[in-house]
């Protein structure tokens, strides 16, 4: 039997919010957790050769904890015809850059992911979308491995106590990226993130992240009085030296034109937030369920535009507190944040 890390072992209670598609490198997880808080590898869209290259390139860097996040698969939630109507609403997008839309197919590799978490065991694994069954819970325990549910309301922190989380993280409305919730065809609560904390808090004898539009001590303070063990930040984190933010996104972040952020399926096919742009604009009055399908059908529209230098074909993921993020190295960051 492993001894199996705590959140309360944190010398800095703030975590990195795990944040596919760039801006989580092994740079940045490891600095955060360098500077006493706990740093996460996003391993939601990656095959599972690159979830461990990325593991052990932390770890390389940094002595200290680390986590992985995971995207839990589920049933899709994508209709043909449906599908088929937007990728005709999107096809003008991408004749505009000149490339063709993605195949609507995506093997998550999970099985392979797990084995790999239960191979290298990084102190925590973080869930998104779900929980694991509880045959994978005790397994993940059963190596050491402290195992976090992001959750959205009450009764789905009650399902993923239910099957073997250690811990919750609470997500409030605000959080930059995509929403948590379980129901693939639900919309996300809009419950602020002090009343989730306080009830989760209130209802479980467990730990509570909060999570979801932090971006000052102020916020943070705040949240730990409201009962949460601990914070996670994404938004934050997004201008850091050792994020691997792409320049497109780290130049919307800091321009006045863009002034507000919202939530849409029209990048991914699951409620997410971003910086309003004309893809949204143009877009999310056709957006459809139907994650991942629909990520991998806007990727190459998304991709060209980054390399064209365009802000306005891809996403934008940002939280609701986005002009409180600074370029600066991600520990000082962490010591900013935690006052």
């Amino acid at each position: 039997m492993f001894d199996r890390f705590s959140l309360a072992d944190l010398s800095t209670r703030v975590l990195s919010a795990p944040m596919t598609g760039g801006p989580s490198t092994p740079e940045l997880a490891a600095a955060v957790s360098g500077a006493g808080g706990l740093g996460f590898v996003a391993a939601g869209l990656s095959s599972a050769d690159d979830l461990a290259d990325s593991i052990l390139a932390a770890r390389k860097l940094t002595s200290g904890v680390l986590g992985v996040n995971l995207f839990v698969p589920q049933p899709t939630a994508a209709d043909i015809s449906q599908l088929s109507a937007y990728e005709s609403a999107v096809a003008p997008k991408a004749e505009l850059y000149g490339v063709p839309i993605g195949e609507p197919r995506h093997d998550d590799e999970w099985c392979a992911k797990l084995e790999v978490v239960c191979d290298l065991r990084p102190e925590v694994v973080s869930f998104t979308f779900g929980v694991p069954n509880e045959a994978q819970f005790r397994r993940l325990h059963d190596v050491g491995i402290l195992n976090l549910a992001t959750v959205t309301s009450v009764r789905e922190g009650m399902i993923a106590l239910s099957y073997g989380a250690d811990a919750l993280v609470a997500q409030g409305p605000h959080a930059g990226g995509h929403r948590a919730t379980f129901d693939p065809f639900a919309e996300p609560p809009r419950d602020s993130l002090d009343d989730l904390v306080s009830a989760l808090a209130y209802c479980f004898d467990c730990p509570v992240v909060a999570a979801g539009g932090l971006g000052t001590a102020r916020d943070v303070s705040r949240v730990r009085d409201a009962g949460a063990t601990a914070v996670q930040l994404g938004t934050a984190f997004l201008l850091a030296d050792e994020a691997g933010t792409n320049p497109v996104h780290r130049a919307a972040l800091r321009n006045p034109h863009f002034t507000e952020t919202v939530m849409t399926r029209a990048f991914t096919g699951r409620y997410a937030r971003t910086l309003r742009n004309r893809f949204f604009d143009d877009h999310d009055p056709d957006a459809i369920f139907g994650f991942p399908e629909v990520a991998m059908m806007i990727a190459p529209i998304q991709a060209a535009a980054v390399r064209l230098g365009d802000p306005h074909g891809t996403a934008l993921w940002a939280g609701a507190g986005f002009r409180a993020a600074k370029a600066a190295p991600a520990a000082d960051i962490v010591r900013e944040l935690a006052g």
